[in-house]
């Protein structure tokens, strides 16, 4: 699957999902969007958008998007609270279909 990693979400946290294709928004030159442009960026690129942003589903009608949105839930957006949500997000990646929003926490 190709995976997004919003800004919001560490770069290293792509090292869990190795057998995915992962990019992050600075890797493709969209580190600065707003969660707008940002979306429209990414439909013909990817399969998955990765964040923490919990208002991100209440801001944007993501049930019209070609992707599906994975909600990090954890204390912090560090790597290690993230870490233990690894296996979970694994599943759901391969699992979510368009327009649907997951929120993944412990």
């Amino acid at each position: 699957m190709r995976v997004h990693l919003d800004s919001c979400v560490p770069r290293r946290l792509s090292n869990e999902l190795s057998q995915h294709e992962v990019r992050t928004a600075g890797q493709m030159g969209c580190g600065d969007l707003d969660d707008g442009p940002l979306l429209d960026a990414m439909v013909q690129n990817f399969d998955v958008l990765v964040s923490v942003d919990k208002s991100l589903p209440k801001q944007r009608n993501l049930a019209i998007r070609p992707f599906g949105v994975a909600i990090l839930r954890a204390k912090t957006n560090r790597l290690v609270d993230l870490k233990p949500l690894v296996p979970m997000l694994l599943v759901a990646i391969t699992e979510i279909r368009p327009g649907e929003v997951r929120e993944i926490a412990v």
